[in-house]
């Protein structure tokens, strides 16, 4: 959860890099606005919906003058559900919360606003000039999905993939780099569809070629989560030879069991993910991979958990990110016979152990190396490789691209010196 605020607003943000740029978007609007909370949900997980529900009653209880707007993917899903909460005042849909004009007063007063997200055919650009407290940006390249993940419900919340025309990224990114940014990560619900939904298609590496093309100045350039089968022959290329290209890769790859990757009709096997792992580190030895697995899975018996954790002993990403599976209301896995959910949680506690493990040995890797950190504060940030940095006997300045040596490390990042 991420909080901004202003002298007259409020934004409580929940869930993913897209939510957080959107927030931007939705805090440039409501300038001016008194009394004016916006809770911006996710939908990915029971908890995430629990969290924002605790946090508008807890707004509600500290100052019942406050009009709560709610927006986001758990609203645009289930609107009446969230009007109801005390001090809701207008639910939002996700297309809708990014219009200017869905944030007057009047417009605030007039009653919820929940557009038919399945019937949108465009993604709608938007300038954001800063991101609060943060030295990289956000830039959406894409939104929606078009594929139908048994457990997954963000399709129906996000709506059918859409791409932002290239014209618009790059005045996007100019904009930012007028800002001093020198780092902008590209974000969407599956960037790696971007281009497809042209006339003449596209391809996300051939985006991100044309990016670094048209912006010599952009110092770094970074890819959020996307799925293992999602890479083109110019993404390729970046990773061999762009030093501006960073090196890490968010793998949304849920399972090491190919029975739980076809049960949850993911569109790749193991096989994939093993034969795209060795191939990116052929070409980046150093790469700092993160991959998203769900454990507890519906059917996820002893022998498939074991699968998984063997796969991911040998693939040993760097960040593991661990979720107990979370019945999503209305989705094929909801479904299926569960994994009781003490069980769930205790495999995600031994994926977790893993993953510290795993983090700590990548993190030796890099001892005695050259890194290049963005600085996030004085005294620590992130390498290209995004391990986090914490200078030692040393001080930056916030949002500058420093060179450094490693001389330790431990599971949660490394200490550098200059």
């Amino acid at each position: 959860m991420t909080i901004k605020k202003s002298i007259r607003s409020q934004i409580i943000t929940f869930g993913c890099r897209l939510n957080r740029y959107e927030s931007e978007v939705i805090g440039q609007h409501t300038e001016g606005l008194k009394e004016v909370v916006v809770v911006n949900t996710c939908a990915v997980t029971s908890e995430a919906e629990r969290q924002a529900k605790q946090a508008i009653r807890r707004l509600y209880r500290e100052n019942n003058n406050k009009r709560i707007v709610v927006t986001g993917c758990a609203a645009q899903l289930n609107p009446q559900e969230w009007s109801t909460l005390p001090g809701v005042v207008q639910v939002l849909g996700n297309e809708d919360k990014l219009l200017a004009d869905n944030w007057t007063n009047l417009a605030i007063d007039s009653g919820d606003r929940v557009s038919d997200i399945m019937s949108v055919k465009k993604s709608v650009t938007h300038a954001v000039t800063e991101f609060t407290g943060r030295t990289r940006a956000f830039v959406q390249v894409q939104q929606g999905c078009d594929h139908r993940c048994t457990f997954c419900v963000i399709p129906f919340g996000r709506g059918p993939s859409r791409s932002v025309p290239f014209a618009d990224i790059v005045s996007q990114i100019e904009i930012l780099l007028q800002k001093k940014y020198q780092e902008v990560v590209l974000t969407g619900v599956d960037i790696a569809s971007w281009g497809k939904d042209f006339f003449e298609k596209k391809t996300l590496g051939n985006l991100c070629k044309l990016i670094l093309n048209a912006l010599p100045e952009l110092r770094r350039l970074r890819l959020s989560s996307m799925d293992p089968i999602g890479f083109d022959d110019d993404l390729w290329e970046l990773l061999a030879h762009e030093p501006r290209f960073m090196p890490h890769l968010h793998l949304s790859v849920q399972s090491g069991s190919d029975m739980i990757l076809k049960r949850m009709k993911r569109r790749h096997l193991t096989k994939d993910v093993d034969q795209l792992v060795q191939k990116l580190r052929f070409f980046r030895p150093d790469i700092g991979l993160s991959a998203d697995v769900i454990t507890g899975f519906p059917t996820e018996n002893d022998k498939l958990f074991e699968e998984t954790l063997e796969f991911l002993k040998a693939q040993a990403f760097p960040y593991l990110h661990v979720f107990p599976y979370s019945e999503r209301k209305g989705t094929p896995a909801s479904r299926m016979p569960p994994v009781p959910k003490i069980l769930r949680k205790e495999r995600a506690a031994v994926l977790r152990e893993l993953g510290n493990k795993t983090s700590e040995d990548y993190h030796q890797s890099l001892v005695g190396r050259k890194v290049h950190i963005l600085l996030e504060s004085p005294d620590c940030g992130h390498s290209e490789h995004h391990a986090l940095a914490r200078l030692r006997n040393c001080m930056a300045t916030s949002g500058e691209v420093i060179s450094a040596k490693v001389v330790s490390a431990d599971s949660n990042g490394i200490w550098v010196e200059r």
